[in-house]
Parts: structure tokens; sequence; C-alpha cells
């Protein structure tokens, strides 16, 4: 009975998600983009906070900052690297300051400013082709691994297999290559698919180290049946900066 509860939760979650993400695709307007994704960052802003281990609990004020100047300046994904000389100045200069409280300000942090950017640079087709290209992976990797996965992929995360991994990058390059002829020519596309979907894999395993260094089972609990926001948005978080950086070096 419980497990048909989770997998109903799962369901309506899941469904309720994409029907968001939907409409905020269909309104297509920066404000709108910027206020959608300024709610998921900071959601997401409070649960790396917890999996860091990160003793202050005012940090969440510098994030929403942080957001508030990403509306107004041309180059989001750098305000990070802003942030990150602003704050080694600060440790320079008072020896009580921790790195640790850093870490947030880099992941997830960069990720959503770099998906921000995307959409300003490459317009909603390319938040598409990245949705399709993570969705894709965490499929093929799902069924493939379900079906014929026999190899344990690692140990950060012992639920996947060599088999899935294979199979979901496989997926998510091909169908992706498809996706991203909208925006981009058909070889250069599999190419940015294919890194896409591969560091998506790592984004995922990234997340996995977090929750076990922390001795958590989820992230969080706000999203029934799926944990917290950064357990949804892990491989995007990665496969956006590899995303951003091929669209700008290879097109």
């Amino acid at each position: 009975m419980d497990i048909l509860r989770d997998s109903k939760e799962r369901i309506i979650t899941g469904l309720a998600l994409l029907a968001v993400v939907v409409i905020v695709g269909l309104i297509d307007n920066f404000f709108v983009m910027w206020l959608f994704f300024g709610a998921v960052y900071l959601m997401a802003f409070r649960e790396a906070v917890v999996l860091f281990g990160v003793e202050k609990d005012n940090l969440l004020p510098y994030a929403a900052a942080l957001w508030l100047i990403a509306a107004i300046y041309p180059y989001g994904d750098d305000l990070f690297v802003l942030a990150g000389v602003a704050y080694a100045s600060a440790v320079a200069y008072d020896k009580n300051l921790k790195w640790v409280d850093f870490l947030p300000f880099i992941y997830p942090t960069a990720g959503l400013l770099f998906i921000l950017t995307m959409y300003e640079e490459y317009g909603i087709l390319s938040l598409v082709w990245l949705l399709g290209v993570v969705a894709l992976t965490d499929i093929g990797a799902y069924f493939v691994g379900k079906s014929i996965g026999k190899t344990k992929f690692c140990e950060t995360s012992p639920n996947k297999t060599l088999e899935g991994v294979i199979g979901g990058v496989a997926l998510a390059t091909v169908a992706g290559a498809f996706l991203g002829i909208f925006a981009v020519d058909f070889w250069i596309a599999l190419i940015i698919s294919f890194m896409v979907a591969l560091s998506s894999i790592f984004g995922d395993l990234f997340e996995s180290s977090l929750k076990r260094n922390a001795g958590v089972k989820d992230s969080g609990d706000l999203l029934p049946g799926h944990g917290g926001i950064l357990d949804r948005i892990d491989g995007y978080l990665f496969g956006a900066i590899v995303m951003l950086v091929l669209l700008r070096g290879l097109v």
C-alpha cells in the first residue's frame, strides 16, 4: 500500500510540475521565467545549505540579492564568479569566515544562472532541448537499467548500472540531436546532446554524494513522491552549464 501511495503521489506531483513548466514555457516571457527560476533557485539554495552542512542561517537574503541583480545584469552566468571574488576578499579580511559557507553560491547557483542566461541568449527552444535531453537520459537509464542492467556504475549511486547509463545517454543523444536541429546543425546538436546527457548523469551523482555525506535520503520533502527541489533539477544544473558553454563555442 505504501508503494501504491508513493507512486500515486509521484505521478500527481510530476504532472503538476509538468503543467507549471508548460505554462511558463508557453508564456515565454523573461520576467516570468526569471520569477519561476528565482523561486526554484531560492528553494534549492535552502536545501543546498543543509546538504553542505552550512551553519549560518542568514545566507538566503544574499542569494535573493544575487538573483535580483541577474534580472538586470546581461551576463548572469558571470555573477557567481563575481560573488566568488567578493567572498574570497571577505575571507582574506575576516579569518572567522568559512569557505563552506560559499558552496551554495556555487551549487545550485551556477547552474540556475546558466539556465537563465541560456534563455536570454538562445530562447525557449534551448530550454526545451535541455529539458528533453536530461529527461530522456533519466528515462532511458531507468528502463534500460531495470531491464538489462547488471554492472554497478559507481559506489556513489548503487542503483545506477553501467548498462542503464549507456542506454540513457544513447537515447538522449539521438533524440536530443533532433530536438537541437531547431537551433543548430545536426552534428553539432548530436555532440552537444551527448555531452549534456553525460554531464546530467554526473550532476545526479554529485547530488547523491552530497546526500550521502549529509546522511539523508532526499534533499528535502517539498515535492511529495519526489523529495526536494535538488532531487528534481540536479541533472539540469550540470547539463545547463555544459550546453551553454558548447553553444557559445561551437555555434
